[in-house]
């Protein structure tokens, strides 16, 4: 797969906080890289500036960063696993781990297109965060 390859990104995602419930489903202009055995998705957020980055590792753990101004989040998600992140602020770091009880990723070469499915709980130490639904479909 070349370097750089552009990409149709639809990501959906719902949010349960306090059982509230959001939806929000968007589609970007992405680009797909292949850097070692990693593979990066990234794109950019146009309405509030945030470029946004999937990296799919070898070694099943998927990483997500969203970088906007001078707040960066990075997301660390392993099948059943609870992985610490940390977002940064202007303020300072707030420490937040996830707990991820369903992670499937599905790529295929022809056409080159991929399926991201990541459920996860977010906490801040004992205090849980939100309850989070991410799906992502890109296609080249």
């Amino acid at each position: 797969m070349a370097k750089g390859t552009p990409v149709l990104i639809y990501l959906k995602t719902q949010r349960n906080q306090d059982g509230k419930i959001s939806d929000y489903a968007k589609k970007f202009q992405g680009q797909l890289f292949q850097i070692g055995p990693s593979l990066y998705l990234r794109y950019l957020e146009e309405e509030n500036r945030a470029t946004v980055t999937f990296k799919i590792s070898e070694n099943g753990i998927i990483q997500l960063t969203r970088k906007q101004a001078d707040v960066q989040m990075k997301l660390y998600f392993g099948n059943n696993q609870r992985i610490a992140a940390l977002y940064r602020t202007s303020v300072g770091d707030i420490p937040i781990e996830t707990i991820t009880p369903v992670l499937n990723v599905t790529i295929r070469d022809n056409p080159l297109s991929g399926v991201i499915k990541i459920d996860y709980l977010l906490y801040n130490g004992k205090e849980l965060l939100g309850d989070y639904k991410l799906r992502l479909q890109f296609t080249a």
